[in-house]
């Protein structure tokens, strides 16, 4: 395994360590925190407040991909994140991920500092591919069974684990042919995102037979309704079970976990990290 993926636009994380991901939604629809940060200075201080606690990338997302969203026009998510990523990467030192499937927001995004593409329809939006090719950034590919407005209606698998492991490969030959590198892929297996509760608990429990080519896996599992099925816990009550959750993936092999509640995240990833590793630090 490499110790160290260095194309986050000349930033480097290492491999051996888990590492957490604040969730940066600009949007007024995403399904935990939509309008809480819509504006530049509130996005500013959130980010803050998430480097403080310990989040190695922030995500920041201009269209909500909740259950049941409606696409957000070119135009808008333009709007919505490049300034917030232009203040970000230029204020602060941290990775800078842009959550979009928009070839014209990947291409600003990278004129603008990011570091990383994290795509939930792996490049399969007409122009993805080129465009995140030409980038030169690193890309999560995720899986994902239909679209967002309809992606939960009703998801069928036979072997769930096989099929997401089949997807993978295939986009993993179209980024092949696209000229994309291995080294600048990481995998997602997007949980709730076309997926009963028994898909994503079948998953998240065998998490390490996803890692294909010893390509990195990042996991977003926080304040997810698979939760709230398992606790009966509404959206602002699942933290432990987030935490229960991001702590079986980590023992399982995610390498970055993306989640709202960076700071007690972060608690949970570093005790794991000297656990796995035996040594603190």
């Amino acid at each position: 395994m490499v110790d160290t993926i260095c194309n986050f636009n000349g930033k480097t994380l290492s491999r051996t360590s888990a590492h957490v991901m604040g969730v940066l939604n600009v949007t007024p629809d995403s399904f935990s925190d939509g309008g809480r940060f819509v504006g530049l200075d509130q996005a500013l201080y959130q980010a803050q407040a998430m480097i403080d606690a310990g989040a190695a990338i922030i995500d920041v997302g201009g269209e909500s991909t909740r259950p049941g969203a409606q696409a957000v026009s070119e135009a808008e998510e333009l709007v919505r994140v490049v300034p917030v990523i232009e203040a970000l990467t230029a204020r602060f030192d941290t990775i800078v991920s842009v959550d979009t499937s928009t070839p014209a927001v990947m291409v600003a995004a990278a004129k603008h500092g990011a570091g990383l593409i994290n795509d939930v329809r792996a490049l399969q939006r007409p122009g993805a591919l080129s465009a995140a090719a030409d980038t030169g950034l690193a890309i999560c590919l995720m899986h994902m069974q239909g679209q967002p407005e309809r992606m939960q209606d009703s998801p069928v698998y036979g072997d769930v684990v096989a099929e997401v492991c089949d997807f993978f490969q295939r986009r993993l030959t179209a980024c092949d042919l696209a000229g994309i590198a291995r080294d600048r892929l990481l995998l997602d297996p997007g949980f709730g995102f076309g997926k009963a509760l028994e898909h994503n608990l079948l998953l998240l429990n065998r998490l390490e037979r996803l890692t294909i080519e010893e390509l990195p896996l990042l996991v977003g599992l926080s304040r997810k309704s698979m939760i709230g099925a398992v606790l009966n816990k509404p959206v602002d009550e699942r933290l432990y079970g987030s935490l229960a959750s991001v702590a079986a993936a980590v023992m399982k092999g995610a390498w970055i976990v993306r989640v709202h509640d960076v700071g007690p995240t972060v608690d949970v990833v570093r005790m794991l990290n000297a656990v796995r590793l035996e040594r603190a630090g």
